[in-house]
């Protein structure tokens, strides 16, 4: 474990200066999209004071909303919040493992690889933003691909250790395909030059992205909502440091109410929501919507009920485990409490109260 964590604290420097020009060049301005100024939906808390650094992803859900809308700002006046946008779950576990995140974004499988030997990072589970469907899909360029077994001795792309990668290998797996396609590391915004310069046949990939491949003519295979239905499940969660929430727990609560929030737009104001998420994705609002439908978004007293973060989302973090160390991912699956003390439902039940 030491050795791993020396492995990821090494990178440290260079990540800081990553983190410090991603943070200057997203940081958000006092109006949201629409020119709006920042308004907070529930009563303000001036007595926070917290100093928080987010990392956040190009992912249509909440965070992009709370961002835009700059509802951390308004409810928390106080508080120093700086936002990093990263291209990756592995990149943001990076970020953890390099002390340089309090609160991130992240999929199910870098989760929990971040969770998991030899890594056994300090952060819990805090949100779930997401319950990834048809959001995330197999797209191939040759329409004469109609099945997996069309991808033998293809090149397929999709970011490492993200839960496209896992819905990937899940898919090859239960096809007989492991081993028999070349698999291609690469970040989201990288895959529509290399498809476009015929450098790979397929991709798993999420939004915009996926969107840009299907407009360039690529076809929908499979999706991670096939993959889920086969019993290997995705979500796009939140980490947080374990010691950054004890010490910042009215910072946490505030941060899940608004996320809660944000989580009501999407399902009862997707016109205004997509708005918002639009101008972070850099997409028109039309584009969002549709994009919307390829998830689930849970409201904060589900999340903090029995089935998520009350307890039974252990059993989802411990079946990725298994088949992450079944392809190599991993070094070890953890015991049942490990996993189970990687989640925490305080900051939801307290949105949700």
């Amino acid at each position: 474990m030491k050795s791993a964590l020396r492995r990821v604290v090494a990178t440290s420097a260079a990540l800081s200066a990553v983190v410090a020009v991603a943070a200057g060049c997203v940081e958000s301005g006092r109006e949201d999209a629409t020119g709006a100024a920042a308004s907070c939906p529930f009563a303000a808390d001036p007595s926070v004071t917290s100093t928080v650094r987010l990392g956040f992803q190009a992912i249509p859900n909440g965070d992009l909303l709370v961002k835009d809308r700059n509802l951390l700002q308004a409810c928390l006046p106080n508080a120093k919040i700086t936002w990093s946008q990263f291209a990756s779950g592995a990149d943001v576990v990076q970020a953890f493992g390099a002390g340089g995140l309090d609160i991130g974004t992240l999929g199910s499988s870098p989760a929990t690889k971040a969770l998991s030997a030899p890594l056994n990072l300090p952060v819990q589970v805090v949100w779930i933003h997401d319950v990834i469907g048809t959001s995330e899909s197999l797209v191939v360029r040759d329409k004469s691909i109609t099945t997996l077994a069309g991808l033998a001795g293809r090149k397929v792309a999709t970011p490492f250790g993200s839960t496209s990668h896992y819905s990937l290998l899940a898919a090859l797996d239960r096809a007989g395909l492991t081993g028999k396609v070349e698999l291609i590391n690469l970040a989201p915004d990288a895959i529509p030059g290399a498809w476009q310069g015929n450098q790979i046949d397929a991709a798993w990939v999420w939004d915009p992205t996926l969107s840009k491949l299907t407009a360039a003519g690529g076809t929908v295979l499979t999706s991670s909502a096939e993959t889920a239905a086969a019993g290997a499940p995705t979500y796009d969660l939140a980490i947080a440091d374990k010691k950054f929430l004890a010490d910042n727990a009215a910072f946490a609560k505030a941060w899940a109410k608004v996320q809660d929030y944000a989580v009501g737009q999407l399902k009862n104001q997707q016109a205004e929501a997509a708005v918002s998420i639009g101008a972070q994705l850099g997409i028109a609002p039309d584009k969002v919507v549709p994009q919307l439908a390829g998830y689930q978004y849970l409201p904060a007293a589900e999340q903090a009920g029995a089935k998520y973060l009350g307890g039974g989302f252990s059993a989802d973090l411990a079946g990725t485990a298994r088949f992450l160390l079944s392809q190599g991912g991993i070094a070890a699956v953890g015991t049942v409490q490990q996993y189970r003390d990687g989640i925490s439902a305080t900051a939801a039940a307290g949105a949700g109260s």
